[in-house]
C-alpha cells in the first residue's frame, strides 16, 4: 500500500463526519470532531486487525516527547492505544471534546 492509499481521508462511522488526511506529513488514525478511532492495527500502521471495533476516545495522558495523547478503548475487543492529538494540521481535534477528555482524569 503506497503512502497516498494509506493517508487516505474517511468517513467516521461514529458520526459520519468527512475526514480529510492529514497534511503535516503524519497519518491520521482518528475523526477531529467526535475522537472516535477504528481498530485497524495490531501494530500502528500495519492495517493487520481482524477485531475492526470503533475505539472510544477514554482519556488523555502526556507523553514526554510526544506530548498530549488519547487513550482509546475498543468497544469490541477493549484493547487500548494511544494516539497523538491532531494540531497545526487541516481540521485538527476539536478543543471542546480534548477539554472532555481532560476532565476524565
Amino acid at each position: 500500500m503506497s503512502r497516498q492509499e494509506e493517508n487516505a481521508g474517511f468517513c467516521c462511522e461514529n458520526c459520519g463526519r468527512w475526514v480529510v488526511p492529514l497534511n503535516n506529513g503524519s497519518y491520521r488514525n482518528h475523526c477531529p470532531f467526535c475522537l472516535y478511532s477504528k481498530h485497524v492495527d495490531v501494530v500502528p500502521g500495519d492495517r493487520m486487525s481482524e477485531c475492526g471495533g470503533l475505539m472510544k476516545p477514554v482519556r488523555l495522558k502526556h507523553k514526554g516527547g510526544k506530548g498530549l495523547q488519547i487513550v482509546f478503548r475498543c468497544l469490541r475487543c477493549g484493547d487500548e492505544r494511544v494516539n497523538a492529538i491532531a494540531q497545526r494540521t487541516v481540521q485538527p481535534d476539536d478543543i471542546e471534546q480534548l477539554v472532555v477528555l481532560s476532565q476524565r482524569q
